[in-house]
């Protein structure tokens, strides 16, 4: 599903990462917020691909939509229990 990320305990501590780099998901995300164009990215960073920062954003906004699911569904669960 994803290609470009990966997951590795000796990289980053286990973050999930870009193949073959040690920039993080985390760390493409606080660029875009800080204002980073896709040109800008690639120009800094010459060991990306523009699929992989598209890759990267995608990874972000399913992991965001499941975190969601994950809160919702035990906020459901709380509200029975209390």
């Amino acid at each position: 599903m994803f290609t470009h990320i990966a997951y590795n305990n000796e990289i980053l501590s286990g973050k999930p990462h870009i193949v073959g780099t040690r920039l993080s998901i985390e760390f493409i995300l606080e660029l875009v917020a800080s204002g980073a164009t896709k040109a800008d990215m690639l120009k800094a960073y010459p060991q990306l691909t523009a699929e992989a920062i598209e890759e990267a954003l995608r990874y972000a906004a399913q992991f965001s939509e499941t975190v969601k699911h994950v809160l919702n569904k035990n906020a459901e669960l709380y509200k029975r229990l209390a």
